[in-house]
């Protein structure tokens, strides 16, 4: 009989065994059974052929559908429909660790620049105690440049050093999601009537994000039955990060997009909205792992019985590539930013302990937003080598009675056939790229746009040294039960 301990170690361990195994025995059988592994890469690449296909159909309904999100008035449209849309309260946190005034400067001016009235926001700083000089300069120059230009703006210090926490993100927000309820609780406010927002500090509003969100907030017959995911875009400073940031950025972004159209596996990731009723009931954003943008949404998923979903909004939010001095640097904080992403294979075991808990959750629910969750993240570790190397293994060691088959004369050119239709989504991406991204600054020259372009013939290397390896590294340290903490993301911006 397993301990409570030893049975979510096995859930940790699983969805790493899954990877491994996929791995082992793919080189094991192209050696032993090299005739039945070209047949099953074979079926692999047809498989990833049509799933590419079904990628640029979503993909292309969610950029029709922000291009014609970004157009509307949506305020116009909150007053014209519902009369008590002032009713809302919209509170914005906003946690900081290292980042200076400079960038907390920009979010700012960003949300007082949005079509919705920035006296009807009420802004929530949280810094760490930990880097308290900065902070202390943070709130220094806000308090001197701000003041009045919001509903309020509410100063939190998370504490260092609290029992039964990680430091990063997740526990900021969860000291100052406390601290909050206690200013709500003060004012009499009804927390259905609230809307936070979770953002990176270094997170820019597009100026229609915030009338658009009470606009859904409202049309939805259960607002706090369910969060609203913006699209990400990490664009603040793409023109001068690295071609490989870029491609990597972009391809997040198209990440998003596919997510938002395809309703049945989207989950709260990194920037978001939600009821506060929703965050209390649920117990708040969490304070001892490193996913708590997704987390959120399983907590409120399984308090709510499976009655939670998420609302896609197609108007963007745009943030910061993780850019630093020099380029060695950029690509170590793109490694450390992939794996801590992929870190949120800590959610598998989290679903696989709490269905137990649940039994009035369907057997269909439960088993799907698993699938979901597991087979996204074994996709994301295994596909490029896949494509890459373990597709063309059994090719290079099959012995003479399988190089004198029809099939492996002919295994290369079909390979190659569906790869080039594959490589028609990589054009699409291409394309899409041009058209959300930023304009280009005057100290860029014209010929750059060409680079934009070229930078596309980067995605195997990038897919593989910037997708697949880190994932590989995340799910491999709590396969063992080393668990990572929060690293914090360097983002520079040109000066």
């Amino acid at each position: 009989m397993l301990s409570d301990y030893q049975r979510y170690r096995l859930y940790e361990i699983l969805p790493g065994l899954s990877i491994w195994l996929t791995l082992v025995l793919g080189i094991l059988f192209s050696f032993i059974f090299p005739l039945a592994v070209i047949y099953a890469i074979i079926i692999f690449d047809v498989y990833w052929v049509l799933r590419t296909a079904y990628f640029s159909f979503y993909l292309i309904m969610s950029w029709l559908r922000f291009r014609r999100a970004i157009k509307i008035d949506w305020l116009v449209r909150l007053k014209k429909e519902f009369q008590n849309w002032e009713q809302k309260k919209n509170i914005i946190f906003l946690p900081l660790a290292n980042e200076g005034y400079e960038v907390v400067k920009e979010t700012l001016n960003a949300l007082i620049n949005s079509t919705y009235p920035a006296n009807k926001m009420y802004v929530v700083l949280s810094g760490e105690a930990r880097k308290q000089a900065n902070w202390d300069q943070v709130q220094t120059q806000v308090k001197i440049n701000f003041t009045g230009k919001f509903a309020d703006i509410l100063y939190y210090t998370h504490p260092d050093n609290l029992i039964d926490e990680i430091p990063g993100k997740g526990s900021n927000i969860h000291n100052a999601e406390k601290e909050f309820k206690k200013y709500a609780d003060a004012r009499g406010w009804n927390y259905r009537d609230i809307i936070i927002s979770v953002f990176d500090v270094d997170t820019i509003v597009h100026p229609q994000y915030f009338a658009h969100l009470n606009y859904m907030y409202c049309l939805h017959p259960h607002p706090e039955r369910s969060s609203f995911q913006p699209i990400t875009l990490y664009n603040n400073n793409l023109w001068e990060s690295p071609s490989v940031l870029r491609v990597m950025a972009f391809g997040t972004s198209f990440w998003m997009f596919f997510s938002l159209a395809r309703l049945d596996s989207l989950v709260t990731f990194s920037s978001h909205s939600m009821s506060f009723q929703a965050a209390i009931d649920c117990g708040g954003h969490a304070k001892d792992i490193v996913s708590e943008d997704s987390r959120i949404f399983f907590q409120c998923w399984f308090r709510y019985s499976g009655n939670y979903e998420v609302t896609p909004l197609y108007i963007p939010v745009s943030m910061d590539t993780v850019r630093d001095d020099s380029w060695w640097k950029s690509l170590k904080n793109l490694y450390l930013q992939q794996r801590r992403w992929a870190w949120g294979t800590e959610n598998i075991a989290y679903l696989l302990w709490q269905f137990r808990k649940h039994p009035e959750i369907s057997r269909f629910k439960k088993m799907s937003i698993l699938f979901h969750e597991w087979e996204g993240k074994w996709s994301w570790a295994v596909v490029a080598i896949l494509l890459t190397v373990l597709g063309r293994l059994p090719l290079w060691v099959a012995g003479n009675e399988v190089r004198n088959s029809a099939l492996f004369f002919n295994t290369p050119h079909i390979l190659e056939n569906l790869m080039s239709t594959a490589t028609l989504g990589l054009f699409l991406s291409a394309t899409i790229s041009l058209l959300i991204m930023p304009a280009r600054p005057e100290s860029h020259p014209r010929y750059k746009y060409i680079f934009m372009l070229l930078q596309w013939i980067l995605v195997p290397v990038s897919l593989m040294l910037f997708s697949s390896v880190p994932c590989i590294d995340a799910m491999t340290h709590l396969m063992l039960g080393k668990y990572l903490g929060f690293n914090i993301s360097t983002k520079k911006r040109a000066v």
